[in-house]
């Protein structure tokens, strides 16, 4: 029994992995003015973060529909997959889950399971990975949820933004709020953990990076580690500095951000992505 590995491409896992683990990856859309764009396909990271200050309109994002998941599900059913377990981002952000379980009801070729990664970026992309490694290793499907579940538990993503101009934009705040932030020169911070998004305004960026330090202490300690940015790489190879005593493992990922979460966020955050070794959706 072959099991395919489906997920969308707020994942955010590198194209090399996608491709040795044989992983199908759906789009997600990008409309900016009257044009629509696939994320990952159609536009760069680069162009984006480098051209979003700039947009006349701010960029929105869609989730694509059913017959995409549909079409997913069917090319990994033509390769021999026997089942299928499609990952997503989590639902309290996006309705991307609830349109592939809507296309695997639809879809009787072969049976599909649709699971909310209850994460973002590579909070989900960890699960994704890890399911795809054993499903290579020809693991069950009950064997890789089991994980996956206590993957999900231990995972934690958290990440300063620059600015909150572009959560003001996109319409995630309140513009007063958005203005009077800019004022005191307030750097957002934004966690995700056990399906929840949550937020902490701090001031400055250095007290932001300090606080993105406590939040790697209190969850030692670290079985895995990636930094994320929106095209702000040598300021997160400068954070990996100020954090690598916290960190006893080689840093997997150094990942720009999917322009469908970064529209959100806007240029110049900085964060990571992490799975402790102790559960943390309790804490």
């Amino acid at each position: 029994m072959t099991i395919g590995i489906v997920t969308d491409s707020t994942c955010d896992l590198p194209q090399n992995v996608i491709e040795e683990l044989g992983i199908k990856v759906i789009p997600l859309f990008i409309n900016i003015g009257d044009k629509g764009y696939l994320d990952g396909v159609d536009i760069t990271r680069k162009d984006f973060y480098s051209n979003l200050p700039g947009y006349k309109s701010h960029p929105s994002t869609g989730t694509p529909g059913v017959d995409a998941f549909k079409s997913a599900y069917k090319a990994m059913a033509e390769k021999g997959c026997t089942e299928i377990l499609s990952i997503h981002i989590s639902e309290s952000l996006s309705a991307t889950v609830n349109v592939a379980r809507s296309a695997a009801e639809e879809f009787d070729q072969v049976p599909v399971t649709v699971r909310d990664g209850g994460q973002l970026s590579l909070g989900t992309g960890f699960q994704v990975e890890r399911a795809a490694r054993m499903a290579g290793e020809g693991k069950s499907l009950s064997e890789i949820i089991a994980t996956l579940d206590d993957v999900k538990s231990r995972t934690f993503v958290a990440a300063r933004l620059d600015t909150l101009e572009f959560l003001r934009r996109s319409g995630r705040m309140n513009s007063f709020l958005a203005g009077i932030g800019s004022l005191l020169q307030i750097k957002p911070i934004l966690t995700m953990k056990n399906g929840l998004p949550s937020s902490e305004r701090v001031r400055t960026t250095q007290k932001a990076d300090a606080r993105l330090l406590e939040m790697l202490e209190e969850y030692q300690p670290i079985e895995q580690f990636s930094l994320l940015h929106t095209n702000a790489a040598e300021n997160a190879f400068a954070f990996s500095k100020q954090v690598a005593h916290l960190i006893p493992v080689n840093i997997t990922y150094t990942m720009d951000i999917t322009p469908v979460i970064g529209s959100h966020i806007g240029p110049g955050a900085v964060g990571f992505a992490i799975i402790s070794k102790n559960r943390i959706d309790k804490l």
